[in-house]
């Protein structure tokens, strides 16, 4: 069954397209905010944030191959770039397992108040990726940008098609989660900057 954020995904050669260079575009602008084995580490994560994003589109499954690599380039980034690599490494631990938890604490509560899933476990692994590359300040950010784009995504989707909205649609939040931890990653390299 394809959601209706689903149809958003990239298809046909257009799509193909439009993502390469969206992916190509945010590899290059990881190098040019951060011009260092830090900003090659966060271009590399942009294809598996991209692969999460389409995969979760398509299929509504974030594979844990990809949450694995996108958590390694995280700790590997931390270990670059903090000004002590063993300090860097614990921060970065500590913030993928918090944010890990919040939403399998959400995944939980909400089977529990509904009686079925709201919230994949791929979701909360790439929670812990994005835990892994934010600052504390970044990751509620990211949460909101993520939930909000879907919520235009569906609305959208469902004004187009003329439908009223439905509470058992789903959306595939990795679509939005992914390239969102991205968005956040930059927030966290300008608020650098700014201090």
């Amino acid at each position: 069954m394809s959601s209706p954020a689903g149809q958003l995904s990239a298809s046909g050669p257009a799509g193909k397209a439009a993502l390469a260079a969206v992916v190509v575009a945010a590899m290059a602008a990881s190098l040019a905010v951060e011009p260092s084995i830090g900003g090659l580490l966060a271009a590399a994560l942009v294809p598996v944030l991209a692969a999460i994003a389409v995969i979760d589109a398509r299929h509504f499954i974030i594979p844990d191959s990809l949450n694995a690599l996108g958590a390694l380039l995280g700790l590997a980034h931390a270990a670059a770039t903090a000004p002590e690599p063993a300090e860097g490494l614990v921060a970065a631990i500590l913030g993928g397992a918090g944010l890990a938890l919040v939403f399998l604490a959400i995944r939980v509560g909400y089977g529990a108040l509904r009686g079925r899933d709201g919230l994949g476990l791929g979701d909360v692994k790439l929670a812990a990726v994005a835990g892994v590359w934010l600052s504390v300040t970044a990751m509620p950010v990211v949460v909101e940008i993520a939930a909000l784009a879907g919520l235009l995504a569906y609305g959208i989707t469902r004004l187009a098609g003329r439908r009223a909205p439905r509470v058992r649609d789903r959306l595939p939040f990795g679509l939005f989660f992914a390239p969102a931890i991205w968005i956040g990653w930059l927030f966290d390299r300008w608020a650098v900057g700014l201090t």
